[in-house]
């Protein structure tokens, strides 16, 4: 009887899977019916390893919901049949995928392993097969038959990462993220070494349930001195506009202005949900810390805490399409699935 872990690799697009034709130098997608032939370690592995390929693969720059609904998915369809997923990935908007797929796949009791590359899996040195070998490793770590990781996350140079905790910092280093605000849940040495304390589970009980609804009528505005109050109202005026991550200064400070605050307030009387975030690399936001943010908490600025902007978009744009809560404010200032602080 094989008891082996089954992993489904899932191949969206991305850098990773990409090999240099010899004769034209051009890069192509892999074939990832030949991936065990390509990279023999695979053998190495102590799971076994079936793959699905998107029919067109997807540059990460033009990643959008529907694509995310469509990882949401294949996992759906094949939650029962596999113990772990490794999802491949261009690196330029993985955060966002990893963030929003945290909240679409609710009660996730299986690993979902975002990773990819900065080099082709072709090129003489690549950081793709290091990353997809320990990828799915790790997807595939069990204790009494039950995966040890239970959640979304992110592998990337030695570092495994909660998904909705990441934020890609180097456009040409291979350690290309960063997790600003939490460790990192593992790293991978000599050993793989696991931060069990900081992994997240949900409850054995609940019902895994993907979401496949995501508002797309937000967007994410970064202050910057001397923003005009014309440019303000014609983004706060956006048709059917939802919802903005008002990326502020510090810890959450924006301009005192009554021109800006009165702008705001107004639109959201309307309706308007406004996340503040910190535009800094790590840190938190704290309303009512200084003057400059006491007026927004007052209008109904809602925190975004310690929360990355990738997380604060994606979980804005589920948000908006649940109404079972009944304070909006509440529910995004409560984490979801370790997203942020309490």
């Amino acid at each position: 009887m094989n008891n082996k872990p089954a992993i489904l690799l899932i191949y969206t697009g991305g850098t990773i899977g990409m090999v240099k034709d010899f004769k034209t130098g051009a890069l192509r997608a892999f074939n990832f019916d030949q991936l065990v032939e390509r990279i023999p370690e695979l053998h190495m592995l102590d799971c076994s390893i079936e793959t699905y390929s998107f029919e067109t693969p997807i540059d990460s720059s033009d990643m959008n919901p529907d694509h995310w609904v469509k990882m949401a998915q294949v996992i759906e369809d094949n939650y029962e049949q596999f113990d772990g997923f490794v999802i491949l990935h261009g690196s330029d908007t993985m955060s966002y995928s990893a963030s929003a797929l945290s909240f679409m796949l609710e009660n996730v009791h299986k690993p979902v392993i975002l990773t990819g590359s900065q080099l082709p899996i072709g090129d003489l040195r690549t950081d793709a097969k290091e990353n997809l070998i320990t990828a799915i490793q790790v997807a595939a770590i069990q204790e009494n038959n039950i995966p040890v990781i239970q959640e979304v996350c992110l592998y990337f140079e030695y570092k495994l990462y909660r998904g909705n905790r990441t934020s890609k910092v180097s456009a040409e280093l291979f350690n290309a993220f960063t997790s600003p605000n939490i460790p990192h849940l593992a790293e991978s040495g000599v050993n793989l070494r696991i931060n069990k304390p900081l992994l997240n589970y949900a409850q054995p009980q609940s019902p895994f349930t993907v979401h496949k609804q995501m508002s797309t009528n937000v967007m994410i505005l970064k202050m910057f001195p001397g923003i005009q109050q014309n440019v303000l109202e014609a983004i706060l005026n956006i048709k059917d506009l939802e919802g903005i991550v008002l990326e502020t200064y510090g810890a959450g400070n924006a301009p005192t202005e009554p021109w800006f605050l009165t702008t705001l307030g107004e639109a959201i009387k309307k309706g308007l949900k406004v996340i503040n975030v910190t535009q800094c690399s790590s840190g938190s936001v704290h309303m009512g810390k200084y003057e400059t943010s006491t007026e927004l908490k007052e209008i109904g600025v809602i925190s975004g805490k310690d929360i990355t902007t990738e997380a604060a978009i994606t979980k804005l744009m589920y948000l908006l399409t649940k109404t079972d809560y009944s304070d909006f404010k509440v529910a995004f200032e409560a984490p979801i699935c370790g997203e942020m602080e309490e």
